[in-house]
């Protein structure tokens, strides 16, 4: 799988600007050092976006007032003047919030999200808001009447979702680093699409967004997508010295242990879907690097139980029929239900025909945690595909469909993934190599509770190993 061989149509903006190929830890660097200024990486990152608007990522932006917390600034924030954008499922004051539906209407938000008030404590400068699925329910970021986000190595394809704007804005080079949240994979599937480190933190590790505070199960986390696994490990260190957590601290992690682990690798999807044969072989691929590195990789399978796919979709149509039927309440007193997509309608559909089993189902994922701690008393890490086939073409994951096909699809496409947000623990998706058709491929990696440091430290080595693929070649802006 040699990068080279490939001349897919990408679409990016690298050039040999003030933001270069630089992480945001070397453009914050470069802040410090007065190198350069803020006003001239936000500028350069506005002309970067005008640059792929044909990715349709952005999907508000305030180019003329950028977000910043001046007090961040004053106290050298550890991204101090590093443009970003959030995703738009959070509240930025001045901004309206969509969630990527025209169920809700275009008015600004009145104040911020905590999750946003913690971006801008770390120092980022906040240029818009990226686009999503409606209400982040699909893995591919596509609508029924309007043009999808597009994957910056080949626009014929999927970004993935629900934070695709977010990833195609990152892998594209627009800005190095971009707010996404997931309740299902939604930063560790974009990761995987567009060649990032999507890291999913254990719950309770970062402030809850307020979207995030009222579930009865708290399956969402916010967090960031980058090129870097250093962005991410320093994210991860700075949002320790801004909020507190009963978790175990992570610190800053700077690169690999010298410990060696004992990392369990999954071969089969949970609920016995096929995982194409791309797939299985980059996953092979790591569990064989890691092996060479010293590791104990042992195959295994995990302990999970039949139902709970049933569960979790079960409670993933639950969070539909919610908004379909409180949507003033919980989101806007102009939310219109009658807007809602195919997608939003046939889920809340599928929760009223089987609401008497709820309950159960989430007892049971409640539950879910404690066998997973329980799993990884054994294990230091699980590797296992992000998902079970490569990145699909637009239109395969189509809200326009037929629900019941398209339910399918995502069910089988996705079925890695959710288990860590069900039990809360920490995993990471990671670039592994690129496909037949010149995309992305990555691999998944899930670690006991709280245990950030391990899933970084083993990134590193993968990335140093693996030398991630990359999608830019600079050019004269």
């Amino acid at each position: 799988m040699n990068e080279a061989s490939h001349s897919s149509p990408r679409i990016h903006a690298f050039c040999d600007d003030v933001l270069g190929r630089h992480d945001a830890v070397g453009l914050a660097a470069l802040v410090r050092r007065k190198e350069v200024s803020a006003a001239e990486l936000v500028q350069a990152a506005i002309a970067r976006a005008a640059r792929v608007q044909q990715l349709n990522a952005v999907e508000v932006q305030c180019y003329s007032s950028p977000r910043s917390d001046s007090l961040a600034d004053t106290a050298g924030g550890s991204f101090s003047g590093v443009p970003t954008f959030v995703k738009d499922n959070v509240d930025l004051a001045g901004l309206p919030t969509r969630h990527g539906s025209l169920a809700l209407p275009s008015k600004p938000a009145r104040r911020d999200d905590p999750m946003v008030q913690h971006l801008l404590a770390q120092g980022l400068v906040v240029l818009g808001k990226t686009r999503l699925p409606e209400f982040g329910f699909s893995p591919s970021t596509e609508f029924e009447s309007a043009e999808p986000v597009r994957n910056p190595w080949n626009p014929a394809y999927s970004s993935g979702g629900s934070s695709g704007g977010a990833a195609a804005l990152v892998a594209a080079g627009v800005v190095p680093i971009a707010h996404g949240n997931d309740g299902g994979g939604s930063v560790r599937i974009p990761a995987a699409l567009n060649g990032l480190v999507g890291l999913k933190v254990t719950r309770g590790r970062l402030p809850l967004s307020t979207l995030a505070a009222g579930l009865p199960l708290k399956i969402i986390v916010d967090g960031v997508l980058t090129r870097t696994v250093r962005d991410t490990a320093h994210f991860i260190a700075a949002s320790e010295r801004t909020h507190r957590c009963k978790l175990p601290k992570v610190g800053l992690v700077e690169g690999p242990a010298k410990k060696r682990l004992r990392i369990g690798l999954v071969h089969e999807a949970i609920g016995a879907v096929d995982i194409c044969s791309q797939t299985r072989a980059v996953v092979e691929n790591a569990a064989s690097k890691l092996e060479q590195l010293g590791h104990d990789v042992i195959p295994l399978s995990l302990p999970v139980p039949d139902f709970f796919v049933e569960d979790f979709k079960l409670y993933w149509s639950f969070l539909a029929s919610s908004l379909c039927s409180r949507g003033t309440r919980l989101l806007d007193p102009e939310f219109d239900s009658s807007k809602v997509d195919a997608l939003t309608r046939g889920l809340s559909h599928y929760f009223k025909k089987r609401s008497l089993k709820f309950p159960l189902a989430l007892l049971r994922l409640s539950a879910s945690s404690w066998v997973y701690a329980r799993f990884f008393r054994r294990y230091d890490a699980v590797l296992s595909p992000v998902l079970t086939q490569t990145t699909p073409l637009l239109g395969y994951l189509s809200p326009a469909l037929p629900f019941d096909e398209l339910f399918e699809r995502i069910v089988k496409y996705t079925a890695f993934t959710p288990l860590n947000n069900a039990t809360g623990g920490p995993a990471i998706a990671i670039p592994s190599g690129i496909s037949s058709e010149g995309l992305p491929l990555g691999v998944h990696l899930s670690a006991p509770h709280g245990a950030e440091r391990t899933l970084l430290e083993i990134a590193y080595e993968l990335e140093a190993e693996g030398k991630f693929p990359r999608i830019e070649r600079i050019e004269t802006c």
